[in-house]
């Protein structure tokens, strides 16, 4: 299993802009606008943490950056909190382009399907989620 990007139909999404202030009245003049894909990444329950972590930051993240067009990459890892319940995942993923035909076109690249296949080796996929977002920055 990797990106089933058949699920998005195709469809165009909102302009998105990542700026502070933006919030829902619409797109700062002189910014760029991008498009977000979110992903929801499971750990395989064969490994730790740490083995999870690992992989993601390093293997992971060196194929990840390799994406045509991919103008900006986020890893954000869980933290143990001993004040509130583990949410189950184990990382959120950020990753932005121009536009969908640019994002589509870096998951059918040989990169975009290297980075896809390379996933099973340490996430859960039949847990694991991923969509295209549209951000607010509301403060």
């Amino acid at each position: 299993m990797g990106w089933d990007n058949t699920a998005f139909g195709g469809r165009r999404t909102p302009a998105i802009n990542p700026c502070p202030g933006a919030g829902a009245a619409g797109a700062v003049p002189g910014l760029r606008e991008v498009l977000k894909f979110l992903v929801v990444l499971y750990r395989r329950p064969d490994l730790s943490r740490e083995q999870f972590q690992e992989t993601l930051r390093g293997d992971h993240a060196a194929l990840a950056g390799r994406l045509p067009g991919l103008r900006r990459y986020v890893q954000n890892h869980l933290e143990r909190d001993p004040n509130r319940k583990h949410p189950g995942w184990d990382a959120v993923i950020e990753l932005y382009w121009d536009d969908w035909p640019g994002m589509e076109a870096a998951w059918a690249s040989p990169e975009g399907k290297l980075a896809t296949d390379h996933l099973a080796e340490f996430a859960d996929l039949s847990r694991s989620t991923w969509a295209v977002v549209q951000e607010e920055v509301r403060r």
